[in-house]
């Protein structure tokens, strides 16, 4: 592997200006470099694919907690209850200093910066099959990753009109206590 490692380098980002880990080993290593040789044959593609799934939840968590301070302006919450926030200038606070801050919080700061409502966004996600593989070897393993396997179900769900089962439950819930489904966008 040694002979390749020129190639490797040049390649990858380098430590930039991240600060090292606090009690990290300084031996000679590459993963301050910005890469690393993880094993045999495919472990280094294992490693994405986690890394991947790990994302997926991320991008969920963001995109939830978002959700929540944009309908925190319902009118279906008590008037005190109600709060018309600014999304980006909150995505810009965040990134200053926030133990959320991150690259993918970076991206949503500039999304909300150019388009508040995002409206040019249907909601449809596709998923580039790492985080189902992440799952996969999550069964496989016996190792539970309810976050990730969320997120990736989320992906599923937002490429779908109202299903079947969603239609199920409002007719469960209408015949159990009389709930009225709202009309859409209500």
């Amino acid at each position: 592997m040694g002979h390749l490692d020129p190639i490797f380098r040049t390649l990858a980002p380098g430590r930039g200006n991240i600060p090292r880990t606090p009690g990290g080993a300084r031996g000679n290593g590459t993963a301050e470099e910005g890469y690393l040789h993880c094993g045999p044959a495919g472990a280094g593609h294992f490693v994405k694919m986690i890394h991947n799934g790990i994302e997926y939840g991320l991008m969920q968590a963001y995109a939830e907690g978002f959700d929540i301070l944009q309908n925190a302006r319902s009118k279906d919450l008590p008037e005190d209850h109600r709060y018309e926030f600014n999304l980006a200038e909150i995505a810009e606070v965040w990134r200053r200093g926030s133990v959320v801050g991150s690259w993918l919080l970076d991206l949503t700061a500039a999304a909300l910066r150019e388009s508040p409502a995002l409206s040019q966004y249907a909601g449809v996600v596709e998923d580039s099959g790492e985080g189902r593989w992440a799952i996969l070897a999550a069964i496989e393993e016996a190792v539970p990753a309810d976050v990730l396997s969320a997120a990736l179900y989320t992906r599923f769900r937002s490429r779908q009109e109202h299903t079947f089962a969603e239609r199920m439950l409002s007719a469960m819930r209408h015949k159990f206590g009389g709930h009225v489904e709202r009309p859409a966008g209500g």
